[in-house]
């Protein structure tokens, strides 16, 4: 997660947690903006989005975060069920436009998220991201989050890159 140039602390940002066919592009956008991801993996997170506007939060699995500033939304989070599980959930995505990052986004992001996955019965919260080097800042972010270590799995995504996966308990 690089930070934004500006780290001025946000107001308050409103929430909006109903996906429009719009938020398609508008994940596209702020996936890609943040230099992260393969162009695959920005086409994951679109499909998603696709999916939950396809068959509904509750059919799809994918439930949706976004946060909106001066009418245009700027940051979102994916989170949902884990199938075959009681109460487990998943982080998907997280991504805050780079403009908009080091400002507390995503830890409001993230404290939204759990809000809500408690609220529906969900008592624990899986996250995974790469092991690699690039992804130190983002490790350190689930970690100032109460996030633990949970596993490592070696070459998962390719050779030399491993999958963490960090879980939370509620």
């Amino acid at each position: 997660m690089k930070k934004g140039t500006n780290s001025e602390k946000l107001p308050e940002i409103p929430f909006r947690y109903d996906v429009r066919p719009e938020d398609g592009e508008t994940v596209r956008e702020i996936v890609a903006a943040t230099g992260y991801f393969t162009p695959s993996e920005v086409d994951v997170a679109v499909e998603l989005v696709q999916e939950n506007l396809a068959k509904g939060a509750a059919a799809s699995g994918y439930h949706f975060i976004f946060a909106e500033h001066g009418g245009k939304t700027i940051a979102y989070l994916c989170y949902g069920p884990i199938p075959c599980t009681v109460s487990s959930h998943n982080l998907y995505w997280i991504a805050v436009h780079p403009d908009f990052q080091g400002r507390g986004l995503g830890k409001a992001l993230m404290r939204e998220a759990e809000i809500r996955i408690r609220a529906a019965g969900g008592s624990r919260i899986y996250i995974d991201t790469s092991y690699k080097a690039q992804y130190e800042d983002t490790r350190a972010f689930y970690l100032s989050l109460g996030y633990e270590l949970d596993a490592l799995l070696k070459d998962f995504y390719s050779a030399g890159d491993d999958k963490v996966i960090y879980r939370k308990l509620l």
